[in-house]
């Protein structure tokens, strides 16, 4: 979910960049500039693919679609299995950013991999990207989209160094986590989607295949996802801003902005739990 920026934690001394988490976790070394994995076949959405995402609740599988956004977790097999029937792809989410209490894999994490709590997402905390088990873990969850037969994965809370997070964390740790996170899947032949992390688009709209944002027209944040779109990638969007549900004359404004953009816009309910849907294309 999309997190209010709450403090830039970027390093300014060489000391402290480097050395040690707040809790006294050991730390992986950085590279940052890790070239993209480019030979293999996956899935790349094309701009104006259609989509639905929905992560909590019963799927709703009657939408006529090219891209289904669902749980990792919570999502079967069959399920998976059905959506592609009618040739919809399917991104399966996690995130790869912070720790949640009730997932299968929960029991992995140590105590001091955890930091602090997501502004707005209480049950969440963000984790230290930095650490070995930590990717160890989120290799894991890709691999578990490839038994699943997902098309594509969406890595999410993937900007906890422009966070309050309890960690020390750079921007080249971010970019490195990332970086990592892209690889890896499109080793596993799997489809990766930048979620939201717009102060990095640049250094990283190379090494994944397409964009879901949240709300870059409520905060005039849509021109930094051009770069997709210069290269023929999607950017899935979503708002959720009360007067786009309500007002349909502001609704249609936005879905006007969102066309000559070449995004793919759906107004949603917070929770992502189906009660709603407007759709731009």
């Amino acid at each position: 979910m999309r997190v209010l920026l709450a403090q830039l934690m970027f390093c300014v001394f060489v000391a402290g960049c480097g050395g040690g988490s707040s809790n006294g976790e050991s730390e992986t070394a950085v590279d940052s500039d890790q070239p993209p994995v480019v030979s293999g076949s996956w899935y790349q959405p094309a701009l104006f693919a259609t989509w639905q995402w929905q992560l909590s609740g019963p799927v709703n599988s009657s939408y006529e679609v090219d891209i289904y956004d669902i749980d990792l977790f919570d999502s079967s097999e069959s399920l998976i299995q059905q959506l592609q029937l009618s040739s919809t792809k399917v991104i399966c989410y996690f995130s790869a950013g912070s720790y949640e209490a009730w997932r299968s894999d929960a029991s992995s994490f140590s105590e001091a991999e955890l930091g602090n709590t997501l502004d707005g997402w209480a049950d969440e905390r963000w984790l230290d990207i930095r650490s070995e088990n930590v990717r160890a873990i989120m290799k894991r969850r890709l691999d578990l989209a490839v038994e699943k037969g997902c098309d594509g994965v969406e890595a999410d809370n993937v900007d906890g160094y422009s966070n309050n997070s309890g960690f020390n964390l750079s921007a080249s740790d971010q970019l490195d986590f990332n970086r990592m996170l892209a690889n890896e899947a499109h080793t596993r032949g799997l489809s990766v989607g930048l979620k939201n992390d717009l102060d990095q688009v640049d250094e990283l709209v190379d090494y994944f295949d397409f964009a879901i944002n949240e709300q870059c027209f409520e905060y005039s944040e849509c021109d930094v996802l051009s770069a997709f779109v210069e290269r023929g990638k999607a950017v899935l969007n979503a708002e959720y801003r009360q007067e786009y549900i309500d007002d349909e004359i502001v609704r249609n404004t936005l879905c006007n902005e969102s066309l000559n953009l070449q995004f793919s816009t759906l107004i949603l309910p917070l929770d992502l739990d189906d009660e709603f849907r407007f759709g731009c294309l």
